[in-house]
């Protein structure tokens, strides 16, 4: 969604680069753009020039005029402003000391309102609470069947009496189903109310009885993030007529400007709770004003996908992953394809690297991507048998071709499967080594040869570097190594450079990135635990 205002502001900042010193007339020529990128991206008027103003006078302070990086420094003024415009800090929802906890939905028809239950329902059950839908909206058309489908997707159950289609008191329902929820044990009921064509007095009349009724702990206004700064008029328009404690938006994964999430906390002055971000019931995520900035100016959102990752990824598979590298077990195509299964999981590729930063740059290859990759990864994989599997050596030229034609693929897709495959098995087996193989890189054990084990053991010269080509200078360099030797001999230290592997001396002597390490040449390996001599890359 914010993919061209992302552009703009970006554009806009890059001007800046490279100015070791900032002049009022470069910051006013970035502010102006910036304001253009924010009214194109249909952010209301009111929103736009407060956060122009305090930009600016924040860009001509003395947070900028003394700061080593001017440029960098106005973009973090950006991603503050921009934070403190979508909602600040992140908001928390308010949990009943009794259960259950009402949750009402309120908002425009057409908004989502009954498919954004079901994801907020399903989010809930996936948090380890108990929810129940409840069918209050009896105006739309199939409004209730619709609940009905997207709760047994959900797997929640659909507090329905009445068949809907203007038939039925929906203040009686919504009354009935916080009580039904309260004897059945659930802890949160989620009301679908009926939606407004616009802004109805009777429908507001509606939602203010439902809403005196079953007295909501959150009233959520769900508003669809398409429809620009009409959004803010509109949630004004709500929070004066029935009033709500919190908006949901839904489609922020369409093509249009932002204007609505970058608008309607600065004029409501209530935070975002939720995104909608898909057609799926997953689809569905908590807001994080500060994330949400940093994709704005295409600094990613990795700990979002992060927690995406953790909960879509199966941790005993991961954790079997780990002790069969961890043992020295080669990497298999079985595992190749469970892990392009788990990354399926995690839904959008297009999506999730989106999320890392500076991605604006291979916008053009990332839309180009083709999601249905790892589907014909499954369907290739598949079509081996398990010996093929096991040793891809195997796999001649008849078998490939039998292997494309019963995967439905070429044997060119066929083979760049196995080079991708082949990359990622030599990777596997680097992290193998350095799991099961002994010490930290660059000590015993850690995958190195010989020679090299050698080569990083044998002492330097106590000279320590290159002698000079000036015998002068050589001979007093020299001098001053040997006195240095000599008070370290009458100190009971070893000389810079000797004994340890890591170029330590025992106290004090040359230091790295590790600090000083002892001396551990007079320990004898045989009298070590077999764990420490298997660490240490011995028998």
């Amino acid at each position: 969604m914010f993919n061209n205002l992302s552009d703009r502001i970006a554009a806009s900042l890059k001007g800046l680069r490279g100015h070791g010193r900032l002049t009022e007339a470069d910051v006013d020529k970035t502010i102006r753009e910036i304001r253009r990128a924010l009214l194109d991206a249909d952010v209301a008027v009111p929103v736009v020039r407060d956060f122009t103003g305090r930009v600016r006078e924040r860009a001509l302070g003395e947070e900028v005029s003394k700061a080593l990086n001017p440029a960098q420094q106005v973009v973090k003024i950006v991603n503050d402003e921009l934070v403190e415009i979508l909602g600040g800090a992140t908001g928390e929802l308010t949990w009943a000391k009794n259960p259950p906890t009402v949750i009402m939905l309120a908002g425009l028809q057409g908004a989502g309102k009954t498919t954004l239950a079901g994801k907020l329902a399903k989010w809930m059950k996936d948090q380890g609470h108990t929810p129940m839908l409840v069918a209050a909206d009896l105006q739309r058309p199939n409004a209730v069947n619709q609940l009905q489908i997207v709760g047994e997707r959900a797997g929640v159950p659909v507090f329905a009496p009445e068949p809907g289609n203007g038939v039925g008191n929906p203040v009686l329902v919504a009354m009935n189903g916080v009580s039904t929820a309260q004897f059945q044990q659930r802890d949160v009921v989620i009301v679908d109310t009926a939606g407004r064509l616009g802004i109805d007095e009777e429908m507001m009349q509606q939602a203010r009885d439902i809403r005196d009724a079953v007295n909501p702990h959150e009233t959520l206004f769900v508003v669809d993030a398409m429809i620009g700064q009409d959004a803010a008029r509109v949630a004004e328009a709500f929070r004066d007529g029935v009033g709500f404690t919190g908006v949901v938006l839904s489609k922020l994964d369409g093509d249009a400007r932002g204007g609505a999430a970058l608008s309607i906390t600065g004029v409501t002055q209530r935070p975002i709770l939720f995104a909608s971000t898909g057609e799926q019931l997953g689809d569905f995520e908590r807001f994080h004003p500060d994330r949400m900035a940093s994709r704005i100016l295409d600094m990613g959102d990795v700990m979002s996908l992060i927690e995406q990752a953790e909960r879509t990824f199966d941790a005993a598979e991961a954790e079997k992953a780990a002790q069969k590298l961890a043992s020295g077990e080669d990497f298999t195509l079985d595992d190749f394809l469970n892990q392009m299964q788990q990354l399926k999981k995690m839904g959008s590729m297009k999506k999730m690297l989106g999320m890392l930063p500076n991605m604006r740059q291979h916008r053009e290859a990332l839309e180009a991507f083709d999601e249905r990759e790892i589907d014909r990864v499954e369907a290739i994989v598949r079509s081996m048998t398990p010996a093929e599997r096991k040793d891809p050596k195997l796999l001649n030229g008849s078998r490939r071709a039998r292997i494309a034609k019963g995967s439905g693929t070429s044997v060119q897709q066929v083979n760049q499967i196995l080079e991708n495959f082949k990359k990622a098995q030599q990777m596997m087996r680097s992290m193998g080594s350095a799991m099961g193989g002994g010490a930290m890189p660059g000590g015993p054990g850690m995958g190195m040869g010989k020679k090299s084990r050698g080569r990083m053991q044998s002492p330097r010269p106590v000279s320590g570097g290159k002698k000079s080509k000036n015998p002068a200078k050589a001979a007093r360099e020299a001098a001053e190594a040997e006195k240095r030797a000599r008070e370290a001999a009458e100190r009971g230290e070893a000389p810079a450079g000797a004994g340890s592997a890591f170029g330590g001396g025992a106290k004090g002597g040359a230091k790295n990135g590790f600090g000083a390490m002892p001396d551990l040449s007079d320990i004898d390996p045989s009298q070590l635990p077999p764990e420490m001599r298997k660490l240490l890359g011995g028998r």
